[in-house]
């Protein structure tokens, strides 16, 4: 028989490669898995939160956009909210209105006049609806300014 050739180096060279491979393979695999196990086990971050001051008993209160501005129930959500008043629901009214109207839909008409208070505007009436499962309606309209301190 005829000698057959060899390709014996370029072989070691092949799996000398593959050896390097596998072991770089290795150490990043072990880095990454020490790295997300290293940052399950990290406190979370404390995030600031102003408190809320809370109102005598839970105030249910839905906002309506009554203007052709936008962003108005929004604002008006975000200043009873700062206040500790429960707002379930904002969305735009079936209609313009020209002045504020707070609405009380269940309870003490009484309560109303803290919304009031806090949105510095709003006439008062008393349409008891209790399917609405709110306490107080307040439809906005064009005489609602709001007053909100800055925030980021």
């Amino acid at each position: 028989m005829a000698n057959s050739r060899s390709y014996g180096a370029v072989l070691e060279q092949l799996s000398g490669r593959r050896a390097w491979l596998a072991l770089t393979a290795g150490i990043v695999l072990l880095i990454a898995v020490s790295a997300f196990l290293l940052k399950s086990e990290r406190e979370p971050a404390v995030t600031h939160a102003l408190a809320i001051p809370p109102v005598h008993g839970r105030l249910v209160v839905e906002v309506l956009n009554g203007t052709r501005r936008q962003g108005v129930a929004r604002t008006a959500t975000r200043m009873l909210r700062s206040h500790g008043v429960d707002v379930v629901f904002l969305g735009n009214a079936d209609s313009t209105e020209v002045l504020t109207r707070i609405i009380v839909r269940r309870g003490d008409p009484a309560r109303a006049r803290t919304v009031a208070g806090v949105l510095r505007s709003g006439n008062i009436v008393v349409e008891t609806d209790t399917f609405r499962r709110v306490d107080v309606s307040v439809i906005l309209g064009d005489d609602f300014r709001p007053t909100l301190d800055l925030h980021p």
